[in-house]
């Protein structure tokens, strides 16, 4: 934060920060005097959060025991509604802590983000486990069944009261104190994985500096490798195992040998036998899972995750990921057998190893479509594609967008802009959108607040969406690929569902639903990318001007499938292998490699000291434990909910009001279950996503 503090006063309109009686100066503390409350990240500085986030807890423990004290008997208003708002403030600071440290860290708040984890871990704890707290929830739930509720208040209230049992309340003894310290280390080992995999993808940079080594690179990937090297102080060209250099680079590059070495370093984050290596992590955390399940009467940590879950149980799951795969398996097959064809025809050795099998299939794609997706980036400049979004949730919803620059953000690469529907006035959104050395891999969505409107406060969100997406390059704008444009449909997805939501309870908005649910209102809109009607909007040459071809866009669809079961393959091999690490019942000994070797059920030949797991933060820091299905199990759900959209019409107000209404505006105040029949009118069909897919043929 220090590092950066100059252009924040340079490029931000910065507002007062005035602290309200009785108040210390940290900032953190405050009330803020800034547009919509939202954070003052000039006024932040690293040694602030210590002492606000103990201030903070010290300050929830005191709600906390103002509810359990109360002589009143316990409703629903003074309980369950006061254990949302007890710890505001923890949350407040919870939410640029974790947040900044995710996408603008240095070595300082990450050891501030260590010291303050097992603090905050057993503060959760002493209130998941405190049993005249839960008493008094318990109390109401016992008799939910004579009060007259709404849907959104009842399922708080199951919610709160199965969160309590969740997290260890009806333990006692030896059994309780083994949870709190099991949860404590759980909460600590995930933030190592973090921090160990973001700096092993530092530690590794491949520097070229004869020209002859880029050949088959496209211009504008060896223009951003130059200005890596400058930015350096080095000669030649910088690549790094940031995804916009790393990808193109194991695509196009016809130098076999450093395209290997490339993939062996971004493939054996996590597991280089240094300090940061994460096996010790992952066998640490997966057994961990298990005690804490088993504690709580499971079998094993899968069972007890989707106890909670739309697919409720491993028998489920296993024949969900077992059908699929049956399904994708002849397809991907296929796509193997095509492209190492091919490539033998180019003259490559055989068999195909992990650094040939992007290079080739790119070949290919390109002789069976006539079509090079480079030539589409041009058309992609990264400000068009940002407004054809907004422009197309003006048309499905009719929300507008304003670029704001009086509210403060927390690096010079953030736009803030307001979010409104007509006059009313519905959060603010940052986008966070090109790598730097401080940010994790990956894309995603975040908030600095949730929505609420409790007593008719409304509070509306400050949401986050942060990419990694390809830099400008000298006078060029930036420019995506297409996955990167599908990328970002992805995350604005997530983005909306918490913008568009109307909920009471801060715990139920937004995208606080079940976790095999939560991608689909994001994935549902990576649809429209494959649509001409959407590209021509906003689509056209970054230099002249040009609308995109007509045939880019008839290749750009032609070429949806290609690949699809060697790319689904991949998917559910992730989510086999989480659900075999969720699954164990006892601790891993063997190399972390040698495990995932033994549960993947991959086409190509294992490479020693390569694997996934390592660097899988999705299941060991990213909150998708047993939940990595969910992409595949949402691909039905947003396949078939995309069908209504292209009978109706993709840009059809109807149906988009409906889906706004009966899915995006609930957040998790109903079942998933049922906000989809509430949409579609009936259960889930998978005949759209094998058709998607080309599974049917």
């Amino acid at each position: 934060m220090k590092k950066i503090a100059k252009y924040l006063l340079a490029m931000t309109l910065l507002s007062a920060v005035e602290p309200a009686a009785g108040q210390s100066n940290n900032p953190l503390l405050q009330d803020w005097k800034t547009p919509h409350q939202t954070p003052p990240f000039s006024k932040i500085r690293n040694e602030h959060y210590i002492p606000a986030m103990r201030e903070a807890i010290k300050e929830a423990e005191k709600n906390i025991d103002n509810i359990v004290s109360m002589k009143e008997a316990p409703t629903f208003k003074n309980t369950i509604v006061a254990l949302q708002t007890a710890s505001d403030k923890v949350e407040r600071i919870s939410g640029i802590l974790f947040n900044l440290n995710e996408c603008n860290t240095d070595s300082e708040l990450q050891n501030i983000v260590m010291e303050l984890t097992p603090e905050l871990t057993r503060f959760s704890n002493s209130v998941n486990m405190n049993p005249k707290l839960f008493a008094r929830v318990k109390a109401i739930y016992d008799k939910r069944n004579s009060l007259k509720l709404t849907t959104e208040q009842r399922t708080l209230l199951e919610d709160t009261y199965l969160g309590f049992i969740r997290n260890g309340v009806n333990l006692e003894g030896d059994d309780r104190k083994t949870f709190a310290e099991n949860s404590e280390q759980l909460s600590q080992l995930s933030q190592q994985m973090n921090r160990n995999v973001l700096a092993d993808n530092n530690n590794y940079i491949l520097h070229i500096t004869n020209r002859e080594d880029l050949s088959g690179l496209p211009e504008n990937v060896m223009a951003a490798a130059q200005d890596e090297a400058k930015e350096r102080g080095l000669e030649g060209w910088v690549f790094t195992l940031a995804y916009p250099s790393f990808g193109p680079f194991i695509t196009y590059a016809d130098n076999r040998g450093l395209r290997e070495q490339m993939w062996r370093a971004y493939n054996s984050r996590g597991n280089r036998g240094n300090e940061n290596d994460n096996n010790d992590v992952i066998r640490k955390m997966t057994y961990l899972r298990y005690q804490q399940a088993h504690l709580l009467g499971y079998k094993n940590y899968c069972e007890y995750v989707l106890s909670n879950r739309m697919c409720n149980t491993p028998e489920k799951l296993w024949g969900f990921l077992s059908e699929m795969y049956e399904a994708a398996l002849p397809s991907a097959e296929r796509d193997l057998r095509e492209v190492t064809e091919f490539a033998q025809e180019l003259g490559a050795s055989l068999p195909l190893e992990r650094w040939d099998f992007s290079y080739y299939s790119e070949k290919l794609k390109q002789k069976k479509y006539d079509f090079d997706e480079e030539l589409l980036r041009p058309y992609l400049q990264l400000d068009k594609v940002r407004q054809g979004i907004f422009d197309l949730y003006g048309r499905l919803y009719g929300v507008t967008f304003r670029e704001v620059k009086n509210i403060e953000v927390y690096h010079p690469d953030v736009k803030v802009f307001e979010v409104m529907d007509g006059k009313r006035f519905m959060g603010v959104l940052y986008l966070d959108m090109h790598p730097r050395a401080s940010k994790r891999s990956g894309a995603w969505k975040t908030t600095f607040r949730e929505q609420s409107n409790i007593d008719g406060k409304q509070i509306r969100p400050l949401v986050q969406v942060v990419c990694n997406f390809s830099k400008p390059v000298g006078n060029k704008p930036a420019l995506l690929s297409f996955d990167e444009m599908e990328t970002f449909m992805h995350e604005m997805g997530h983005a909306m569902h918490c913008l568009l939501t109307d909920c009471t309870y801060p715990s139920l908005s937004g995208t606080s639903v079940k976790r095999d649910f939560v991608e689909m209102p994001s994935q549902v809109m990576e649809n429209w990318c494959y649509e001409s009607a959407f590209l021509n909007t906003f689509a056209r040459h970054y230099e002249t001007g040009d609308t995109i071809p007509g045939e880019y866009i008839k290749k750009i669809k032609a070429a949806e499938k290609y690949l699809a079961g060697w790319m689904c393959l991949r998917q559910l091999n992730l989510g086999i292998v989480d659900f075999s690490f969720h699954t164990i019942e006892k601790p891993i000994e063997e190399r972390i490699e040698d495990f995932e070797r033994e549960h993947m059920k991959d086409l190509l030949s294992p490479v020693e000291g390569a694997n996934t797991s390592t660097a899988f933060t999705h299941i060991f820091a990213g909150g998708y434990a047993s939940g990595y299905y969910g992409y595949k199990w949402a691909e039905v759900l947003d396949a078939d909910i995309f069908s209504k959209f292209k009978e109706n019409g993709i840009f059809d107000k109807a149906t988009a009001k409906a889906f706004r209404d009966k899915i995006l505006s609930k957040g998790g105040t109903e079942h998933p279950s049922v906000l989809f029949r509430n949409f579609m009118g009936r259960d889930p069909d998978k005949k759209a996503l094998m058709a998607r897919c080309g599974f049917e043929e």
